[in-house]
């Protein structure tokens, strides 16, 4: 009768879960636009969370270094307020610091960019003169462009009338433009307000949310989730402090050799290339092609050097930097690395790298679990029935 009541029980949940499925399939339309309405109602929400997450990296070192060894009343209750402020002064630090450096390199340069690209075209000029000297159908095209008679107080002007004419048009959206960036800066402000909720209570929302499992899962399902939330959680820290510590030792690695070489704008290429370092794999090349065309203007021949210098930094950033500094903070081979990098940036651009490399390394530590459990039995087995045999 216990028996004939439990099978009862599993065929209405799976009535119940084949009912739920097609309906979803048959209203789909209104589940998507269902979801999309409750992910934009919490956004402001998932924002703070994934900045607190981000902000607990530092806040968690601070607390222990800095309150390890303070363990009497009075320190415990400052412990975690001054630990959120100075790691919110440590990144802010971080972010005034890196436009103190380029800013006025970015001014400096536009200033050099618009005295020496005249110069520059006229040189290209004469050297493509000089190495086509023997196709007179390309000379003839080139001798027709002369870039000494360029007006560019003209083409200035004429860039000033462009955005005059568009004045009108702007003027016209400015009020939706306001409430947009007003309702941007709130969902930022609550993102932020609410991030600091998470930290200054995350012991407390983690014991609510380990009962709320534990209320209403299996033992087996409460360990099981509990064990993948904690490797995820490691995996993730360990690689945003991986991806981070990566991407300063390979922009000091550019300021440095650029400067001994003496080659220009130096802590300008070096600070971007170490910015766009934080795409993981791909993005020092945008730096680069930025850091080549900022050179070739100034002198060719020293963006050609550049480049070979590029070619051989990228190959000890790829080869021995990134794979220890990044692959081992997760746990992840190199090849791997690669894979989940290229999946995560087909689906999600630059956010799908940054979350399939920790997200990957998850599933690869727990299928690498499973499958060495499963040998693990099947060589016992072996071995018993090896042993029975001879009996």
């Amino acid at each position: 009768m216990d028996l004939n009541a439990g099978n009862m029980k599993k065929i209405k949940r799976l009535i119940l879960f084949t009912a739920v499925v097609c309906l979803i399939v048959i209203k789909i339309e209104v589940v998507l636009k269902s979801g999309t309405f409750l992910l934009e109602m919490t956004k402001p929400f998932l924002i703070g969370a994934a900045i607190a997450f981000v902000l607990n990296i530092p806040m968690s070192a601070i607390e222990k270094r800095l309150f390890a060894r303070r363990q009497n009343f009075r320190y415990e209750g400052m412990k975690r307020p001054v630990s959120i402020l100075l790691a919110l002064i440590a990144i802010v630090l971080v972010f005034v610091l890196g436009v103190m450096i380029v800013v006025p390199q970015i001014s400096k340069t536009m200033g050099d960019l618009g005295n020496k690209i005249p110069q520059f075209l006229v040189n290209a000029q004469m050297y493509l003169e000089q190495t086509f000297a023997s196709q007179p159908q390309l000379l003839a095209l080139l001798e027709k462009f002369d870039p000494s008679k360029i007006d560019w107080e003209s083409m200035l002007n004429s860039v000033v009338n462009f955005m005059q004419s568009g004045l009108t048009s702007v003027l016209t959206s400015t009020v939706t433009v306001a409430s947009g960036i007003i309702n941007g800066v709130m969902n930022i402000f609550i993102s932020l307000i609410f991030s600091l909720y998470i930290l200054a209570q995350k012991e407390k929302l983690g014991e609510q949310a380990k009962r709320l499992l534990h209320a209403y899962c299996p033992d087996n399902l409460y360990c099981q989730i509990l064990k993948i939330a904690s490797l995820a959680n490691r995996n993730f820290a360990n690689f945003i402090t991986g991806q981070c510590t990566e991407a300063i030792i390979l922009g000091s690695m550019f300021v440095i050799s650029m400067s001994i070489f003496g080659f220009p704008y130096a802590v300008l290429v070096g600070v971007l290339i170490a910015f766009t370092a934080l795409i993981p794999i791909v993005g020092a090349f945008i730096g680069c092609f930025i850091g080549a065309f900022l050179i070739m203007v100034d002198d060719p021949m020293k963006a050609l050097w550049f480049l070979v210098l590029f070619i051989i930094l990228q190959q000890l950033e790829g080869n021995l930097i990134y794979p220890h500094v990044v692959g081992n903070s997760v746990g992840l081979p190199s090849i791997w690395v690669l894979v989940a990098v290229t999946i995560g940036g087909s689906l999600m651009g630059v956010g799908g790298m940054l979350i399939f490399i920790p997200l990957v390394s998850t599933v690869y530590t727990l299928v690498k679990e499973d499958v060495n459990k499963k040998n693990g039995k099947k060589e016992e087995e072996k071995r018993r029935n090896q042993r029975e045999n001879k009996n």
